[in-house]
């Protein structure tokens, strides 16, 4: 729900309300049904709201508590407010709205930083300590609700998006040649604090930026859930960490469906989307909507599961939505889809999120989804060849990274690459860090740490919320992340994968959806990148501006142009798309 922003300054000078206004402009569609700034005291917040909990104008952003002295602006949902809401008021404190945004203040005052650990939801908030001068910024234990920042002269601006950020000026918009190593390497992940521009951060999930007047600012993170078993877990049955899982996702999905408005799923027909439909129906939900979105086919390969998503609705009984794309829609709707991301993001799931929340969002305003089960429950094809490695570091990179080094450099034009193998060094620092016990957890505890943050998570957020939908992800519950954390690898990589979950799942939908191959969002058009499609990269890739930023030798781009379906890297992804895209984001953002 909602988008942020607003202008700090530390050295006594008046934030800027029309740089608030820009960005306010921008984060329009993350929130339609309300706007409002307040600035006192070196500070101006900026808030776009959409309306969830508590539909009053009580409600509004940015809020004040002038009997506290807080003000804040805030971005996402506690789930647990209620239940944080009577521990307070038994505590003396009283309130003048009915919604979370008020508790997080209240929390604040009784707790200090350290409230943040006892949320259960999504959040981004910055706030305002009038007596002390402190601003301090949070963001949840999985980042799905972002935090952009830019440093100005005596200060810094913060926004929801970084366009946002661009549209308020001022901003160092050179390429961070780290982050693009990052970016050809890593899947499109740029992890915190980078960003693909050097003039643009983030705050990085699960972290408490406390910023004195001064502008001193120190950074504590309040999560890292530990991939370790202790002796307790080693006698636990398979059938108990079945149970347990269960237990915990219903109580997640649960959890998911407060609001003040109706919750709808986004229904691919996998596992993940449709044991959420089941646990949903199971709850008591009636009058639940569905959504699935389809696309046209593309080298005989199929570009949707609706056989899947029609099963579950019918056996739960959804008000059920297809769409189905043809391919000149999804043609029109690229522009569109880049201008809503806030980094450039190489799936393409995000043309299909970003159709389907248009269509979504004509229904209804919140949706829950399946991001996240793969990550959290072993489902990727890289983790069984994991499990017997002597070498996490050079195993994971082998099966993960889409290009090594070396050929990193014969793509990049020489002013955009150096001697450093920044993406090498990034995973090795992440998957030897202490607190995991075999290879397999270290390898997800990176993915659910780093790529899960900066791919699924935003993507998911990004696209949703370009059209005022707001997406809970329940398999990304800290509860149940913490659960899944210590059940054994052995336990999760069975049955292809995802086993303890495909457990609970046969305790809830249909056999059909389990026991097949697993399937991904597919836009098979944009994966083998012909046609209207390879015009449209060739285009960008060629352009004046192209040449003049030299991002990629001539040579490598010929190669691609010349059969782009024969470069695919290991993840199953268009090295043309890839490149492509990032051209295509940064003409997009007037980069």
């Amino acid at each position: 729900m909602c988008g942020i922003c607003g202008e700090i300054k530390f050295d006594g000078s008046a934030p800027s309300l029309e740089a608030v206004s820009s960005m306010m402009a921008v984060l329009q569609p993350r929130g339609p049904d309300g706007a409002g700034i307040v600035s006192h005291a070196g500070a101006a917040f900026g808030h776009r709201r959409l309306k969830i909990i508590d539909l009053s104008q009580k409600a509004q952003q940015p809020m004040v508590d002038a009997a506290l002295g807080i003000t804040i602006t805030f971005n996402g949902c506690i789930y647990n407010y209620p239940e944080l809401r009577r521990e307070l008021e038994a505590m003396g404190y009283s309130f003048f709205s009915d919604g979370d945004t008020e508790v997080i203040v209240k929390a604040w005052h009784a707790w200090g930083e350290h409230c943040v650990e006892r949320f259960h939801g999504m959040f981004a908030f910055v706030l305002q300590e009038r007596d002390s001068g402190r601003i301090a910024m949070a963001r949840d234990r999985f980042g799905i609700k972002p935090l952009y920042i830019a440093d100005q002269v005596s200060g810094l601006r913060f926004a929801s998006s970084l366009p946002a950020l661009l549209a308020a000026g001022g901003v160092d918009m050179s390429i961070d040649p780290v982050a693009l190593h990052h970016y050809m390497s890593f899947h499109a992940v740029v992890p915190p604090p980078r960003t693909i521009l050097k003039g643009v951060a983030k705050l990085p999930p699960a972290t408490v930026r406390i910023i004195e007047p001064d502008g001193k600012a120190r950074d504590r993170r309040y999560w890292d859930v530990p991939f370790s078993r202790d002796p307790r877990d080693h006698v636990v049955s398979a059938e108990e960490w079945r149970d347990r899982v269960l237990d915990a996702l219903r109580v997640s999905v649960r959890r998911r469906m407060v609001s003040d408005v109706p919750v709808g799923v986004l229904l691919s027909g996998g596992v993940d989307s449709s044991l959420i439909v089941g646990l949903l129906a199971e709850a008591g939900q009636t009058g639940l909507m569905s959504f699935s979105v389809g696309f046209e086919e593309a080298n005989g390969e199929k570009g949707d599961e609706f056989v899947y998503s029609d099963l579950i609705a019918r056996e739960f009984g959804t008000d059920h939505h297809k769409i189905f794309v043809p391919s000149e829609r999804l043609m029109d709707a690229l522009p569109a889809t880049f201008a809503a991301m806030s980094e450039p993001m190489v799936s393409y799931d995000n043309v299909g999120f970003f159709l389907l929340s248009q269509e979504v969002s004509k229904h209804i305003k919140v949706v829950q989804s399946g991001q996240g089960a793969d990550e959290v429950f072993g489902g990727y094809h890289w983790y069984p060849p994991l499990a017997d490695s002597n070498d996490i570091v050079d195993d994971y990179a082998r099966v993960f990274v889409d290009r090594p080094h070396e050929t990193l450099k014969q793509q990049l034009g020489g002013d955009w690459i150096d001697g450093v193998d920044h993406s090498r060094a990034l995973i090795e620092r992440e998957l030897l860090r202490d607190g995991a016990d075999t290879p397999v957890d270290r390898a997800l505890r990176l993915d659910a740490n780093v790529m899960l943050v900066d791919d699924p998570v935003k993507r998911v957020d990004n696209m949703t919320m370009a059209w005022g939908l707001e997406g809970r992800v329940p398999f990304l519950d800290h509860e149940l992340v913490e659960l899944a954390a210590r059940i054994p690898p052995e336990e999760k990589l069975k049955q292809n994968g995802k086993g303890v979950l495909k457990d609970v799942a046969r305790m809830v939908v249909p056999p059909e959806v389990i026991d097949r191959k697993k399937g991904y969002f597919p836009v098979p058009q944009l994966k083998y990148v012909d046609g209207p499609y390879l015009d449209l990269v060739r285009d960008a890739l060629t352009s004046e501006r192209a040449r003049t930023r030299g991002l990629f030798r001539q040579d490598y781009l010929e190669t691609l142009f010349a059969a782009p379906s024969e470069h695919i890297s290991p993840l199953q992804g268009s090295e043309l798309w890839q490149a492509g895209l990032l051209e295509l984001w940064l003409q997009t953002h007037g980069v």
